[in-house]
């Protein structure tokens, strides 16, 4: 009994992490981090490498209303370290609407989480 109390407590604490063991969920995540301009989320799914990025990547869309990501579908391209997505972001600059479609990221495992590190070629 007291195992399937530990056995809990970890799946909850690496649910509740900032990246994840999924690197298509990590993707996700940071997609919707930088939608919402939340830069602690952010920095927690950053690979190393991109650190010097965070607040371009925080404060892409502070100019901008009603952003939102619509039909957000990413996986992860065979046991690589590229995660591609299908959707787009959709954000109003005044009056217009425009849509940047979500592409091909890549993901590096760091600390036992997958980061964003990113966009893939």
């Amino acid at each position: 009994m007291r195992f399937l109390g530990l056995l809990l407590l970890v799946f909850v604490m690496a649910a509740c992490s900032g990246g994840g063991t999924d690197p298509a969920e990590s993707v996700e995540k940071y997609l919707q981090a930088k939608v919402d301009g939340d830069a602690t989320q952010i920095r927690s799914l950053l690979c190393s490498e991109m650190e010097s990025v965070l607040e371009r990547e925080s404060r892409t869309f502070d100019s901008v209303s009603g952003v939102t990501i619509e039909d957000m579908d990413c996986e992860r391209d065979g046991e690589g370290n590229v995660v591609r997505c299908q959707g787009k972001i959709v954000a109003l600059y005044g009056a217009e609407e425009t849509e940047f479609p979500l592409v091909s990221y890549r993901v590096v495992q760091e600390d036992g989480e997958w980061k964003w590190c990113g966009e893939a070629p």
